[in-house]
């Protein structure tokens, strides 16, 4: 409990003695760049397999002659789109951008650089914490838009390789029951955890204490903290959003 009150109370100090707008721009589009374009590679990769063993597994299980070849690619949307694109994608940046995050500030708190800011008048909360989570928020919902796309590029490319299924009933089954909703859900979810992979890594990293040794179980620790948050809110939302 003293932790998660620490925690909300990091989360009011970004607010509070905040810096002029201008100073915040080049921080956000700095921060966009080290944490949304970085990532687009790691990102592309897992989602295109994702995407291509799903379709694989998929028309491997199908083996009843009554189940026609659509619903592979059905299955292949519906998973892209509602758990592997926002999910899965969030917790393979809570690895590299937490990671990356934590380490950043705890180094910069044991190199006094944080105290430094301090002494200047600066609220080096709002400072170096605060462009991070509104780069997150801008760039995660991007990121998780391109790997549904190449998730389910990825099960055509294999479904075609493979002969598993044909272009046409590919096609099908993506048009095949749609839901609408399922996009903006995705979306608010990519929202959601980018907020929480952010504001925990810079916790942990933020309050690091001791030398490089701490500086790695901090990045441990942001890590595995916040891919738990991740799935936590992950059945919340669905419950919450998707259950009438």
């Amino acid at each position: 409990m003293k932790t998660l009150g620490n925690y909300f109370i990091f989360l009011g100090s970004l607010l509070s003695n905040r810096e002029k707008f201008r100073v915040y721009v080049k921080l956000v589009f700095d921060e966009c760049v080290e944490i949304g374009t970085n990532s687009v590679f790691i990102v592309s990769i897992v989602a295109t397999f994702l995407g291509a063993v799903t379709c694989v597994q998929t028309a491997d299980n199908l083996v009843s002659p009554f189940v026609p070849n659509y619903i592979i690619s059905l299955i292949v949307r519906d998973s892209s789109i509602l758990e592997f694109a926002p999910t899965i994608t969030c917790v393979v940046l809570s690895g590299k951008v937490g990671s990356h995050i934590a380490g950043g500030l705890g180094t910069m708190r044991i190199t006094e650089q944080i105290d430094a800011l301090e002494v200047m008048g600066i609220n080096s909360i709002s400072y170096l914490v605060l462009p991070k989570i509104i780069a997150s928020v801008i760039t995660f919902p991007m990121l998780v838009i391109l790997s549904g796309f190449l998730s389910i590029l990825g099960g055509y490319l294999a479904g075609i390789a493979t002969n598993v299924i044909s272009p046409e009933d590919y096609i099908i089954g993506l048009r095949s029951d749609f839901r609408p909703f399922n996009i903006p859900f995705a979306i608010i979810k990519s929202v959601v955890f980018a907020f929480l992979i952010t504001s925990i890594s810079s916790f942990k990293g933020y309050f690091t204490r001791g030398g490089a040794l701490e500086v790695g179980q901090a990045s441990t620790a942001a890590v595995t903290n916040s891919c738990i948050a991740v799935l936590i809110a992950d059945y919340l939302l669905a419950q919450l959003l998707l259950l009438d």
